[in-house]
């Protein structure tokens, strides 16, 4: 009986042995080449897929970080376009205004310049009329001070300056560029106006009330890249005889 027992357990052994390996011809091992579980596909698949069609619709924030690179060979978009006007590529200013329009996304050279055409004509009329509180939303509190300072002088002598602002000859910038977290763009005005100072009895001490004077000024308008402001302020000021 013992014996019968140990002829029967060896044969279930090896049919067993030969279920195993049948088994294992079918399913195959594992060689390290297999696909990775679909979770990590469709993870690297995300990282990889291209970016929407141009044809769907985006919704711009009020502020975008930079505009996109342009590809070789791409059509130059509307700023750069206008920048090409402004400056000769390649020029220093054309590099900072592009590095300007990069790093601001609502910049554009054609409304920067009427602006600052208009602020230069708030300002000169602002400082002839000693309007502080104009003066202070459109300088910086430097330039501010400086304006300030001659505006007290003059009304300590008992001063007056009567104005007349005739027109900008012309406005074309010198320089542009990112410094310390600001944009910053020169601009050399020509301008036409008539100015004259009087002193307390009515008497001209400068200026002369019936001459058409052109004048021109480089100044610097600046803007903090971080504010919401969108305005530009003037932080410095040269005057070309």
């Amino acid at each position: 009986m013992e014996g019968f027992v140990d002829i029967y357990t060896i044969i279930f052994l090896g049919l067993a042995v030969v279920i195993f390996l049948r088994l294992r011809n079918v399913l195959g091992r594992r060689t390290g080449s297999e696909r990775q579980p679909p979770r990590f596909d469709q993870f690297s698949t995300r990282r990889t897929e291209a970016p929407p069609a141009p044809a769907e619709k985006v919704i711009a924030l009020p502020r975008r970080p930079g505009r996109p690179v342009e590809a070789p060979g791409a059509e130059p978009s509307p700023v750069e376009e206008r920048i090409r006007v402004l400056a000769p590529a390649g020029s220093p200013l054309a590099v900072g205004l592009q590095t300007i329009s990069a790093t601001d996304g609502n910049f554009d050279p054609d409304s920067f310049l009427a602006g600052a055409k208009k602020a230069y004509e708030m300002i000169v009329g602002a400082f002839a009329e000693g309007d502080r509180k104009t003066l202070r939303t459109l300088l910086s509190r430097e330039v501010f001070e400086g304006f300030d300072g001659a505006i007290a002088e003059r009304e300590g002598r008992g001063e007056k300056v009567e104005h007349t602002f005739v027109g900008i000859n012309k406005a074309e910038m010198l320089d542009a560029a990112v410094k310390g977290g600001s944009e910053q763009i020169t601009v050399r005005f020509v301008s036409n106006l008539i100015s004259a100072t009087k002193n307390r009895d009515g008497a001209v001490v400068d200026g002369d009330p019936t001459h058409v004077a052109e004048v021109t000024d480089v100044w610097t308008f600046a803007r903090e890249l971080s504010s919401r402001d969108p305005n530009w302020r003037l932080v410095a000021t040269e005057s070309v005889e």
